[in-house]
C-alpha cells in the first residue's frame, strides 16, 4: 500500500475493532433518538428544504447499514431496501437488526480486506476500514439534526452525551455509593 504509508495490518485491525465498538455504542443512542420521533408528527420539517423527521430517521438508519455493507462488500452500492419500515419503532427494530449484522460482517474482515482500497463514487478511494470514520461522523451529524426536531414535534429529547432537559443525567448507583 504505497499510497497509504505507515498503515499496517495490525493498525487496520485495531482501528476497525475500536471504531466498530464506538459505532455500536453510538447506535444505542441513535435508536433512542429515532424512537422519540412521534409517528403522528413524523412529517415535521423545520424548513421546506429540510427532510421530514421520518425521512431523516430513515436516512440515518439506512445510510449506516449501507456504509457497513459497502465496507464489507468492498464496494459501495448504496441501495435502499424494497420494503422500508414505516413507523419509528419499525425503523429502530430494522436498524438494530441490521447494525448487528453489518458490524459482524465488518468485524470478520481480514486485515488484507480492511486495507483494500474501495472507490466511493469517484470521490474517495480509501482503504475499506477508514470508511468507518465516515459512517460514524455522518450518523452523529444527522442524529443531532434529528434531535433538534424532537421538541417542535412535541416529543422529548433523550440523553445523548450526558443528560438533557427531558432526561437528566443520572449517575450509576455504584458511583453514588463510592462517593
Amino acid at each position: 500500500m504505497s499510497d497509504q504509508q505507515g498503515i499496517t495490518p495490525e493498525f487496520a485491525l485495531g482501528y476497525c475493532a475500536m471504531t466498530l465498538d464506538g459505532i455500536l455504542r453510538e447506535a444505542e443512542t441513535t435508536k433512542k433518538v429515532i424512537a422519540a420521533v412521534p409517528d403522528a408528527a413524523s412529517s415535521y420539517r423545520p424548513d421546506p428544504k429540510a427532510r421530514t423527521a421520518k425521512e431523516l430517521a430513515w436516512h440515518i438508519a439506512n445510510s449506516d447499514i449501507q456504509f457497513l455493507d459497502g465496507i464489507a462488500d468492498l464496494k459501495f452500492n448504496m441501495e435502499t431496501p424494497e420494503h422500508k419500515p414505516q413507523t419509528s419503532a419499525e425503523v429502530v427494530a430494522w436498524y438494530d437488526e441490521n447494525m448487528k449484522r453489518g458490524a459482524a460482517r465488518v468485524a470478520a474482515m481480514t486485515p488484507e480486506q480492511l486495507m483494500t482500497p474501495v472507490n466511493f463514487f469517484n470521490v474517495f478511494n480509501l482503504p475499506a476500514f477508514l470508511y468507518l470514520g465516515f459512517l460514524n461522523n455522518h450518523s452523529i451529524h444527522h442524529r443531532g439534526e434529528l434531535a433538534t426536531y424532537l421538541r417542535p414535534m412535541g416529543s422529548k429529547v433523550p440523553s445523548i452525551y450526558g443528560g438533557s432537559y427531558d432526561e437528566p443525567f443520572q449517575p450509576p448507583a455504584e458511583a453514588e455509593s463510592a462517593a
